[in-house]
């Protein structure tokens, strides 16, 4: 193990370092793992808030209203991506702009429109930052879809250790 090189814009390169021998560098070594470690446990979670609308809710809105909601929405999603909470959101187009695909066997199927038939419809995603799912639920909680819908809090799979579990 070699003591830490602090090269960079405000450290010139260390072209001294020295290995740690002895208890010294042990110690060193077990509490620089002890920090990762400790980094890594407080690292926030990934949800995906799944945005799903009713039709009929919307269209019953007073007139104006929708752009109101959808102003404030913005807003606070500026508000959560100025925070380093918001990673990604969008909203979708209609669902009778979606096409559905299905394979069985040797055949694919498309179809129009979203293939689950249900009141209320897919209309966006927020890809967030929380430290739990309680946290994660407070956020959802803030945006003014649940009134004409509702919003699934959903925990995002570590991809990368997908990829590792099988060998990808």
């Amino acid at each position: 193990m070699l003591t830490q090189n602090r090269a960079g814009p405000h450290h010139p390169p260390d072209t001294t370092a020295q290995p740690c021998n002895g208890r010294a560098g042990i110690d060193a070594g077990r509490q620089l793992i002890v920090r990762v470690l400790s980094v890594r446990s407080r690292r926030a979670m990934r949800f995906m808030l799944l945005i799903y609308t009713d039709e009929n809710l919307l269209n019953a809105l007073p007139s104006g209203e929708f752009d109101r909601l959808m102003r404030d929405c913005l807003q606070h999603a500026d508000e959560l991506r100025a925070a380093g909470k918001l990673i990604d959101s969008q909203q979708l187009e209609i669902a009778a702009s979606a096409r559905s695909l299905r394979q069985r066997g040797e055949r694919i199927a498309v179809v129009d429109g979203p293939f689950a038939e249900t009141k209320e419809l897919l209309a966006g995603f927020n890809l967030i930052e929380a430290a739990d799912m309680d946290e994660a639920l407070r956020i959802a909680a803030e945006f003014p879809w649940t009134r004409t819908g509702s919003i699934e809090v959903r925990p995002v799979r570590d991809l990368d250790s997908v990829r590792r579990r099988v060998s990808a």
